[in-house]
């Protein structure tokens, strides 16, 4: 289900392509890259179903990903029976097989009213298209969510952990303009931004932090704009691992204008791209959780030698966590680098490869 990756090509002419978008399908093979390479095509599904409120704003975000489509190879196919010309005929989470001709599924704000938790209440998904999506990101599949995407299947756990932590959205006061501030600059989707982005949209507050689970992306300065309620740390939009998937989540984008904002644009693409399996970098979204994870199972049952190995790896990484909370990123970077040492004694290449990530992601903090 993954693609070799490849490196962003420029936006181009995407903003008039855009507004021409319409029901043109994206080609099927994509442009040239810079070096003369092509990038291998792939497919995405864009998600406008809704049954609660409608955001205007799903329409443009589906000619929007058109275009991006057309400009950087990949094709599309919607699910939304209120764009006629476009949508699919019948619903396409039959299986997590059929979901495999997927490389990324954009869920744009498919609110379906289930904010009184009732299981009982019709919810985007039914029972079998949620067990095909949960077979689809299991085996590798990866999900963007766009705004209200936190705004779904209230009564469904699972949604809300591959959405960002259990993090729902909760209220958000009137449209206004705020300053959103870069937290991880070298991921595919950030490294485009300003450290400080000024936008104007509408600000989510949400039902919990999730950062103890996510990868914080972006973080939005409640001291620029009235009425957020989360506090010092209000993060806005964030990406993680998540049950063998990658998920991507951004809370901006409700105002229609954000779809022809070329900023946003190349934000969005870097979090289809990655989400896709066809870029990676800034430490592929990894969190100290994540790892200590894994290095909890490399250790489990290694004998004496493995799990003092991954004893020791674990207070490496309980040292590194400290450092980056302290904004010593240059010194994580060396205490991780001493944890991977370690890790190659439990010959488990995933964990290895987890602490590369994790060191990856800290040099790209230094002097940030």
């Amino acid at each position: 289900m993954r693609h070799p990756t490849r490196r962003h090509t420029a936006l181009g002419a995407l903003v008039g392509a855009v507004a021409l978008a319409g029901s043109v399908v994206a080609p099927s093979q994509a442009a040239p890259e810079p070096d003369g390479g092509a990038a291998a095509p792939y497919k995405v599904l864009v998600v406008g179903k809704t049954l609660g409120f409608r955001h205007s704003h799903i329409d443009d975000t589906t000619n929007a990903v058109i275009a991006l489509g057309q400009e950087h190879g990949f094709t599309v196919d919607v699910w939304d029976s209120r764009q006629p010309a476009l949508t699919l005929p019948s619903t396409p989470f039959t299986s997590a097989d059929s979901l495999g001709q997927y490389a990324t599924i954009i869920f744009a704000s498919n609110v379906d009213g289930t904010n009184d938790q009732n299981p009982a209440r019709p919810r985007t998904l039914d029972d079998a298209e949620l067990a095909a999506f949960q077979g689809y990101i299991r085996n590798g599949g990866g999900f963007v969510g766009m705004h209200a995407a936190t705004d779904a299947m209230h009564a469904v756990p699972w949604y809300g952990q591959l959405t960002g932590g259990g993090a729902r959205f909760r209220n958000h006061p009137a449209q206004q303009t705020a300053t959103m501030r870069v937290e991880s600059p070298t991921h595919p989707s950030t490294e485009m931004l300003p450290k400080e982005w000024i936008r104007f949209d509408e600000w989510y507050n949400f039902t919990a932090n999730p950062r103890d689970d996510v990868h914080v992306l972006l973080t939005l300065d409640e001291s620029t704009y009235n009425g957020g309620s989360m506090g010092a740390d209000h993060p806005i939009a964030w990406c993680h691992n998540f049950e063998g998937g990658r998920s991507w989540y951004e809370g901006a984008g409700h105002v229609d204008a954000a779809y022809s904002d070329p900023t946003f644009l190349a934000h969005l693409l870097g979090g289809i791209e990655w989400t896709a399996g066809v870029t990676e970098g800034g430490g592929d979204c990894v969190t100290f959780k994540e790892v200590n994870g894994i290095n909890e199972a490399a250790g489990a049952g290694a004998g004496v030698r493995g799990e003092k190995l991954s004893g020791d790896v674990a207070a490496y990484l309980a040292e590194a966590e400290s450092e980056h909370e302290a904004g010593l990123h240059a010194e994580a970077a060396h205490t991780l680098k001493q944890a991977k040492g370690k890790a190659h004694g439990l010959q488990d290449s995933t964990l290895v490869a987890k602490i590369a990530d994790l060191v990856e992601w800290q040099e790209g903090l230094v002097g940030f």
